[in-house]
């Protein structure tokens, strides 16, 4: 049976190495992939993210939970595929236009990843015809935009209207973020959430999800 409590530590310590070691591991003794997710990794992440929020992490330690939950999902996401696993939802992630910034992008494409959905990453200073891209193409139910300048937060604006001109504003969610953003911004624009951290971005993506469904 797999040690989840060993691998829960390793992810919210953000140690990769034993993290991957313990994946490994517990695969090859026949484990669900499913459960170490479940079991181990998720609850990791949200406690992480608690700690974060309580000022008991910070930022360097986030991105270490995250490094080390990805390097566990790199073995585990094949198998689920294989496998035919449904994820929680499709989530398109990226830093608008104008914006090169994508520390907090990345903590948020990890988090949600650890946390069971299927991320379809855009970068950063993404054009509005990428995110109708990945709602057209590739099927996201839900956009998550970041901006990180006051500069390129009117970006935000421009690739919601976007959306709406392409006709896909309906049939999909809008989250935004970043140190700048508010939630009165996020509602002027026309935004249906607003994430003001990593944490609570994940936890409002599987609101919004379950709203939709």
């Amino acid at each position: 049976m797999a040690d989840l409590e060993k691998l829960y530590t390793a992810v919210l310590e953000g140690d990769a190495k034993s993290s991957a070691a313990l994946t490994t591991e517990a695969l090859a003794a026949g484990a669900d992939p499913m459960s170490l997710i479940t079991g181990a990794m998720v609850p990791a992440m949200d406690e992480a993210g608690r700690r974060f929020e309580a000022e008991d992490y910070f930022v360097p330690e986030l991105l270490l939970a995250a490094r080390a939950m990805k390097a566990a999902m790199v073995l585990i996401r094949p198998l689920l595929v294989a496998s035919g696993a449904k994820s929680l939802g499709r989530v398109a992630v990226g830093t608008v236009k104008g914006d090169l910034h994508d520390i907090g992008k990345n903590l948020v494409a990890s988090m949600l990843e650890g946390g069971g959905f299927d991320v379809i990453d855009l970068g950063a200073d993404v054009p509005p015809e990428k995110f109708i891209e990945a709602v057209k193409d590739k099927g996201a139910q839900i956009v998550c935009l970041s901006a990180l300048l006051t500069v390129t937060m009117p970006a935000m604006k421009t690739t919601i209207e976007a959306l709406k001109a392409a006709g896909v504003r309906d049939s999909i969610k809008i989250l935004v973020g970043g140190a700048p953003v508010t939630s009165q911004y996020a509602t002027e624009i026309g935004a249906d959430g607003f994430g003001e951290n990593a944490n609570s971005a994940v936890a409002l993506t599987r609101r919004l999800l379950a709203q939709g469904n």
